[in-house]
Order: structure tokens, then C-alpha cells, then sequence
């Protein structure tokens, strides 16, 4: 048995293992690196720890410790009653604004992750909030910020029209962030309607800051005359059913209701915040530093509301990520992915190979960097591509796709984020969730982006 068959049968292994005995995937990850980086690779501990994602590991513990002390001192709470003024109480806009505001921020320029890592903690808190699933809300901002991800502009976008470039192949960097746009726009479409269209937050609004207090909720013999029981001078509408919104009190609220006034530590936390997305979109810094940073300076201010925040990082998600993608980097190091790539490649029928292809950039880009495997798998594609028998545009964008939408899977960056960012969730569940979730986009979306980009291509 060759040395990069075995190293997928253990992966295999660690997955049986996990889901059967509960134990933590990414422990088991870190011993099947260990295994079989030194048994069958031949490597030593700095060849397995090359593989560690340092980057990675910073990133999740700074931006979950950062969201941890906004979350403690009221912040978050703020941040979600400014969510519900934005679309006038409409619970059921607030999915899609964050889709549109990590499509937006990764549209012009931002990393995918780190408009993941922006936007998810507030999106998920909402979510927390208003009892909406956290697997709907954490797939929309995934799938936003994959949408806008290969814009001509973005770094997605400049990395692999760069590649197609070098390599000479023909293409269209409009065609490709159109496919990707509409790709995740369908997807995040049909996780709505799933998820959120039938349920009672989606079918109704909720009162905007300080109306229950003095009006009453919706739907109360108190309300007024606005849709939200205002008294906007909107058309009167018969009081709601009483299955009002589930809106779970935070720390921040007033008797569960209205929102807490703006105290010194709020106003340094929606600082820190600011300054996190100025670091990140416009110097390019490091976000899991910056969060970092912050977080200590905001840890020195008021120790009192920080105390419990670094129980509160996700260490068991920590574990996990980086557990298995220290795997990954064993399998790359071993050129197990280079393997089954070259292998597909040298298959005689153009399409069978193109869908190969693109399955082999899902199922790995759910484990580790897109970019990276789209740079691995275009150049194999190129011996096919050249003779002219498929559609060089349609074959790229299919492989970009196929390569980024599976970033929802909990093992890689944005998903890992996403999972790390849910407050008071069963991150057991959730965990089960994503990767449920995960495998069905990877089983569905490269299929049907072989057959929509490259099959009509076909010369």
C-alpha cells in the first residue's frame, strides 16, 4: 500500500474515531500527524509542526477573546438593537444584510477570513438574540463573503486571474466573480428559505429600542398605530399572532428590552472594533494580532468585565482546527493532495477529469487553504485545457467555486471562525451542524458547477 493511500485511510480512521467515542477530533489529528508523519513519512517533529497553522490559531483565539470582552460588558447587545433599527425591526433582512456586508467587505479587498472574523461574532450573536439558527446565520456570512470574494479587485479574484494568466489559458475575471456571485447568492437563497422563511422571527418584526417599555411589545393591548406599535402614522395592521419573538435578555439590556445606554467601556470596545476593520481592510494587518492587542488593552481598562473573557475563547475549537489541519499540512508535506491531483489529471476523458478535478478542490479546500489548492489544481488542468476540448473560462471558475464555497465546512478557516464565534450554543451540535452542512455542499456544489461552467463548454 503506498505511503499516500495509507495517510488517507488514517484521516479516515480519525474521522470514525471522533464521531463514534466523542473524542475531540483534533486531538486525534495531532496523533495521526504524529504517527504517521514519523512511521510513514519519515519526518520529525519540525517537519509535522510545519504544518501547524500558527496564523490560524492567533486568529481564533484574538478575535474570540476580543468578542468575548464585548460580549461581557453589553457591546454585542448594543451592536444587535443598531442591527434591528437598520431594517426597521425586520428580523428576517438581518441574514442578508450580513450576507451583503461580508460580500461588500471581501469585494474590496478584504480576505475572506478576515471579513469572517468581522462580521460572524455580531451576526451569531443576533442570531443568540433572536433565537434564528446559528447554522443559518454563520452559512450566510460565509457564503457573503465568498460571493464577493473574486471580484477583479479582491485578493481571491487577483490571485487566481494572476494564475490563469501566467499559465496562458484564456479568461474572464467579470465571468468569474459573476460565477462565484451567483453560486453563493443561490446557495445562501436556498439555506434562507430552509431555514428561516417558515419560522416566527422571519414572518414578523419585533419593536425597534425603547418602544416596549412605553408602548408595549407588538402585539399588546399598549401598541400604537405603526407597524411596530410606534405610532409612525404607517397603516394599521391587526395585532400579531401572541408567538412573538423569542428575544433572549444579555447583559446589556434593560429588563430584556431596550438597550443599555453607552458606558465608557462600550464606547472603547465599538473603538476597538473600529479599529479592527481599519487595521485589517486598510493597513493589511494581521487580524488575530489586532484582535489580540485590543483585547489586552481593553483587559487593562476594566480587568472587572474582562476577568472571565479568556475562559470564554473556544479552546476546544482552537483544538480542533488546528489538530487537523496539522494533519493537512502532514498530507502536503507527503504530496498525498499533489498525488491524487496528477492522477486524475492524466485521465484520457476531459470532463470525467474536469469533475474530478473540481470534487478533489472541494473536499481538500474544505481542510485547508482555498488559494492554495486552486493554485495546485489549475496548472494540472492546463495539459487538458490547452487541447481545446473544454472551455478554459468555465473549467476555472467551476475549480474557483467548487474550491471556496465549501468554506463553510467547520475545518476550515472561515467555518472554524464561525463555529468559534457562537455564543451559548451546543458546540457539539453546531460542530455536527457544519459539517453535515459541509459535506452536503461538497457531495452537491462541484457537480452542479461542473455542469453549469464546463459542460457547456465543451469543444
Amino acid at each position: 500500500m503506498s505511503p499516500e493511500l495509507v495517510s488517507i485511510l488514517a484521516l479516515a480512521v480519525v474521522f470514525v474515531i471522533a464521531t463514534t467515542r466523542s473524542v475531540n477530533m483534533g486531538a486525534l489529528a495531532f496523533a495521526a500527524a504524529f504517527g504517521v508523519g514519523t512511521l510513514v513519512a519519515g519526518l520529525d517533529a519540525d517537519g509535522i509542526f510545519a504544518g501547524f497553522p500558527g496564523d490560524l490559531f492567533v486568529v481564533l483565539v484574538g478575535v474570540t477573546h476580543l468578542f468575548a470582552i464585548a460580549r461581557a460588558n453589553g457591546t454585542t447587545d448594543w451592536l444587535v438593537h443598531a442591527a434591528v433599527r437598520l431594517v426597521r425591526g425586520r428580523v428576517a433582512l438581518i441574514p442578508w444584510v450580513m450576507f451583503a456586508l461580508a460580500g461588500a467587505l471581501t469585494a474590496i479587498g478584504a480576505v475572506s477570513p478576515a471579513a469572517v472574523a468581522i462580521v460572524a461574532p455580531v451576526a451569531l450573536s443576533f442570531a443568540g438574540r433572536y433565537g434564528i439558527s446559528p447554522l443559518l446565520m454563520g452559512t450566510m456570512v460565509v457564503h457573503g463573503a465568498q460571493a464577493g470574494g473574486f471580484s477583479p479587485i479582491s485578493i481571491y479574484g487577483s490571485i487566481v486571474n494572476g494564475i490563469v494568466e501566467r499559465e496562458k489559458l484564456p479568461g474572464s475575471e467579470i465571468g468569474l466573480f459573476l460565477a462565484s456571485l451567483a453560486a453563493n447568492l443561490v446557495i445562501a437563497g436556498v439555506v434562507f428559505v430552509l431555514f428561516g422563511r417558515r419560522k416566527p422571527w422571519a414572518r414578523r418584526a419585533v419593536e425597534r429600542d425603547g418602544d416596549a417599555g412605553a408602548k408595549g411589545a407588538p402585539g399588546s393591548a399598549g401598541g400604537g398605530t405603526g407597524p411596530y406599535g410606534d405610532g409612525t402614522g404607517d397603516a394599521p395592521r391587526p395585532a400579531p399572532a401572541p408567538t412573538a419573538v423569542a428575544v433572549r435578555p444579555g447583559p446589556g439590556d434593560a429588563g430584556g428590552t431596550a438597550p443599555a445606554r453607552l458606558t465608557p467601556a462600550r464606547i472603547a470596545t465599538l473603538a476597538a472594533l473600529a479599529v479592527l476593520v481599519v487595521a485589517v481592510l486598510g493597513f493589511d494587518l494581521d487580524a488575530g494580532l489586532t484582535a489580540v492587542t485590543l483585547a489586552v488593552v481593553l483587559s487593562t481598562a476594566w480587568p472587572d468585565d474582562s476577568r472571565r473573557a479568556v475562559g470564554e475563547i473556544a479552546w476546544s475549537t482552537v483544538l480542533l482546527i488546528c489538530g487537523v489541519l496539522t494533519y493537512v499540512g502532514v498530507l502536503q508535506e507527503m504530496g498525498t493532495i499533489t498525488w491524487a491531483g496528477e492522477g486524475v489529471g492524466g485521465i484520457g476523458v476531459p470532463l470525467l477529469a474536469a469533475v474530478l478535478l473540481c470534487y478533489i478542490g472541494a473536499l481538500v479546500s474544505a481542510f485547508a487553504s482555498s488559494v492554495g489548492i486552486m493554485g495546485a489544481l489549475i496548472p494540472l488542468a492546463v495539459p487538458f485545457l490547452a487541447r481545446g476540448e473544454i472551455g478554459a473560462a468555465g473549467m476555472v471558475a467551476a475549480l474557483a467555486v467548487s474550491a471556496t464555497v465549501v468554506d463553510v465546512s467547520p475545518f476550515s478557516t472561515n467555518g472554524a471562525l464561525v463555529l468559534a464565534a457562537a455564543p451559548d450554543v451546543d458546540r457539539e451540535r453546531f460542530l455536527r451542524q457544519l459539517m453535515v452542512y459541509g459535506g452536503i455542499v461538497v457531495a452537491v456544489v462541484p457537480a452542479l458547477a461542473w455542469l453549469v461552467l464546463v459542460v457547456p463548454g465543451l469543444g
